[in-house]
């Protein structure tokens, strides 16, 4: 019996991400070469792997057992690239990183701009996605690197497969039309005013949220957007006010929108989550490791930047 490794990874894909299509979408080939190379593979160990007796593809129990063994492969042969990696200076190979807009423009292009200097050889990929799908993503492997944002009001995310490090602590801001004649000074001002709200899943919606029941009252919700430069152009139109964070603030031109003296909103968590090393030593990637050093080298000089520009000191991340 001659196995090819080659379609035991397409078996541990489909196995992992239930079903043919999600597997094909991942591996970047059509579903009838993956149904192809699932049909040779069981030619090979002349056992049928797949049931497809049902609608829903699903495995056999000679497929899930040979699937366990894939995913061994798998683990191995991380094993193997990370130990190779020793024998080189050069460290190379693509690094998929999921984040949003505001890290992707002020800490992402800085860190890939230093790693093309550094680590010419690493291929940095970026996915902009960002909540469930993100971590969704991290966890089947179509992500190495994943920066996420919540409310700071919130738990960290806590998971055994996955490993959590804080970069960045982005302080809430309340921004208003520029044309009130009078500005909100506390947060009871705000308190019958139509707001540009975040999706609650969103932090900064987790802000408000927590804010509203803080102070005990129920945001009217008018407008319900998912980017913040939406929710800086309904506010600088008059359309309600709005949280935003620090980093969506840098490049709005003076005079825009006014931001609110009020200090007391709290603050977004940017968290840079990886999954915890599949290889028996438990290391992480080296490849990924100065990825990660990359991003938390440009994050310190964005907070060297911002202290000088506003003349404080910013709560910043640990390391």
């Amino acid at each position: 019996m001659e196995i090819d490794p080659r379609r035991l990874r397409i078996l541990y894909e489909v196995a992992r991400r239930g079903g043919v299509l999600r597997a094909a979408e991942a591996l970047h080939l059509t579903s009838s070469a993956v149904s192809q190379q699932l049909a040779q593979l069981e030619r090979e160990v002349g056992l049928p792997l797949i049931d497809r007796s049902q609608r829903s593809v699903s495995l056999t129990p000679a497929g899930r057992v040979l699937a366990g063994y894939a995913e061994r492969v798998e683990e191995e042969l991380a094993e193997a690239k990370r130990e190779l990696t020793r024998f080189t200076e050069r460290l190379a190979g693509p690094v998929r990183i999921a984040a949003f807009a505001t890290v992707i423009k002020h800490i992402l292009v800085p860190a890939l701009r230093e790693l093309a200097v550094r680590h010419p050889r690493i291929t940095p990929v970026i996915h902009e996605i960002y909540g469930p799908p993100a971590l969704q993503e991290l966890r089947l492997g179509s992500v190495d690197v994943l920066i996420t944002e919540q409310d700071m009001g919130l738990p960290a995310l806590s998971q055994p497969s996955l490993s959590t490090r804080l970069l960045y602590v982005d302080e809430y801001r309340i921004v208003l039309p520029p044309g009130w004649a009078e500005p909100a000074a506390t947060v009871t001002d705000l308190m019958r005013c139509p707001w540009v709200a975040s999706l609650p899943s969103h932090a900064t919606g987790q802000a408000l949220d927590r804010l509203a029941g803080l102070h005990g009252f129920e945001p009217r919700k008018v407008h319900l957007v998912t980017e913040f430069d939406s929710a800086l152009a309904l506010v600088a139109d008059g359309h309600g006010v709005a949280i935003v964070p620090t980093l969506a603030l840098l490049d709005v031109p003076e005079g825009e929108v006014l931001v609110s003296d009020i200090r007391e909103v709290g603050a977004r968590r940017v968290d840079v989550i990886t999954r915890v090393g599949r290889t028996r030593s438990g290391e992480p990637d080296p490849v990924q490791a100065v990825v990660i050093e990359a991003i938390e080298e440009a994050t310190a000089a964005l907070e060297a930047s911002l202290r000088g520009r506003l003349g404080e000191e910013k709560p910043v991340a640990g390391r």
